[in-house]
């Protein structure tokens, strides 16, 4: 099943359970595929429709940092449910010992040593962690492994 016809089927399940806050998230995450879809011209792949998803998750937890150094609880709260029903779309998420380990293989693959091969390595992993793992995540781990070379 795509992911436009598992959210199709969800927002019938929302809307049968008058779920109005979920409903509305998975209309938002519906409306971006079937955006992302228009845009490309064609059904999206699996990757493709991850990355609609990775993207509109990133939003989210960057609106609940926001809210969160402003205090506005109400709002928080919110963002929280949204994380929450965005996540259930998204591929299972790598642990930090796991992009640590993809992190360590990759840069023994393009043979980096120093941060100047950063740009390398970081355009070497984000195609295999693509959706499964926080860019943010990704280039902290990066980081720390080649200044500790």
């Amino acid at each position: 099943m795509s992911l436009l016809e598992q959210l199709t089927k969800d927002m019938v399940a929302a809307m049968k359970a008058k779920d109005k806050a979920t409903l509305s998230v998975v209309r938002m995450l519906k409306a971006a595929v079937a955006n992302e879809k228009i845009k490309l011209g064609h059904d999206l792949t699996p990757d493709e429709a991850n990355g609609v998803l990775a993207r509109e998750f990133k939003q989210r937890k960057e609106s609940l940092a926001e809210f969160e150094k402003a205090g506005r609880q109400d709002l928080i709260d919110q963002v929280k449910h949204e994380l929450a029903v965005v996540e259930k779309y998204l591929p299972k998420q790598l642990t930090p010992a796991e992009v640590a380990q993809v992190v360590k293989d990759t840069i023994a693959q393009v043979q980096a040593t120093s941060m100047k091969d950063f740009g390398k390595v970081m355009g070497a992993i984000m195609p295999k962690v693509k959706g499964k793992a926080d860019g943010k995540v990704v280039n902290e781990t990066v980081k720390k492994f080649l200044q500790g070379k």
